[in-house]
């Protein structure tokens, strides 16, 4: 089994590289609208495009990102396995029907942000995730979001509220708060764009679980040139808190707090735009392959040795 994940996974990658028609959930850990590209600065306009090059300049920026997915990962959990293994008061179901191995997950994930110039960008949006095995609901998860992206370089901070809503499952349900700083390294190394960009990450749940999940990562780009294509590497890590979403019901010890899974992957991106010639005024389109590798760190805690990945279409206007 563990042969044909890594033969799927090689697969993935060199479709993101050859053919760049993959893509991934995004990095589901954070919400779309907040993972534009962090390097391209929000203050210095390149100026009136020509009319052949015109896009959207106004106020408000509209984002849409659709996936298809070989699994469901999510800080270092399966959770289209967890949820299917859950009844509908949030029990554990005995033999349960977790569905076909790397049955497809579908994720929508629209957002609209507002440029606010030198002042913090408010973001609202709604993320789904599809799931057709689920013996509960097909509508496995609904995450409305709201927060603020704000670019100080060399750090840019992001803020925001999360609602989990589990449709069949509302005994899960809850709700938390989150924040990230990004550090713009590329001073460090004189380069035009940055080296690693490392970042924290931490989210407070307190409603259901009054716990934390904390995060630290680098990514480091690559891009090809005169292709629209860029590959990018990504690392992170997790600690969770007193956070008893984490622990690990099936482990002889199961605790809340330690090191709980860590992430390896690569990001195959393609700008449409610039390979199919989609003229900007219609917006930004890019296709995507992700690639990754999780893997849980404390036995106690709960994480899932999984080798996922998937395909994505972007848009934004």
């Amino acid at each position: 089994m563990r042969e044909r994940l890594w033969a799927r996974g090689a697969g993935a990658v060199a479709a993101a590289v050859l053919l760049p028609a993959l893509a991934g959930g995004a990095e589901p850990v954070r919400p779309f609208a907040l993972l534009q590209d962090p390097y391209e600065s929000i203050y210095l306009p390149p100026g009136p495009p020509r009319e052949e090059e015109g896009t959207n300049e106004g106020g408000v920026n509209f984002g849409l990102r659709v996936s298809y997915l070989t699994d469901y990962v999510y800080r270092g959990i399966d959770q289209s396995e967890r949820l299917s293994s859950l009844s509908e008061d949030g029990e554990l179901i005995p033999d349960a029907d977790l569905g076909a191995e790397d049955a497809p997950n579908n994720q929508f994930d629209a957002s609209v942000e507002f440029n606010l110039g030198r002042l913090p960008h408010p973001v609202a949006g709604v993320f789904v995730n599809v799931y057709n095995d689920d013996p509960v609901s097909r509508f496995q998860e609904i995450r409305p979001y709201i927060g603020f992206d704000w670019d100080l370089r060399p750090l840019r901070i992001a803020a925001g509220q999360i609602s989990y809503i589990y449709p069949e499952r509302e005994g899960l349900n809850t709700n938390e708060i989150w924040a990230s700083v990004t550090f713009d390294d590329s001073r460090l190394w004189r380069r035009e764009k940055p080296l690693l960009a490392p970042y924290v990450y931490g989210a407070w749940d307190y409603d259901l679980y009054d716990g934390f999940y904390i995060e630290a990562g680098v990514r480091h780009s690559f891009e090809i040139e005169d292709t629209g294509i860029t590959i990018t590497a990504v690392a992170d890590v997790a600690y969770v808190l007193n956070n008893a979403q984490f622990a690990d019901p099936l482990a002889d010890e199961p605790e809340d707090s330690g090191f709980q899974h860590y992430d390896v992957g690569l990001i195959g991106s393609v700008s449409l735009n610039r390979v199919v010639g989609i003229p900007a005024r219609y917006g930004q389109w890019t296709l995507e392959g992700y690639l990754y590798y999780t893997d849980g760190i404390n036995t106690g805690l709960r994480a899932d040795t999984q080798v996922w990945g998937g395909a994505a279409i972007g848009f934004r206007y």
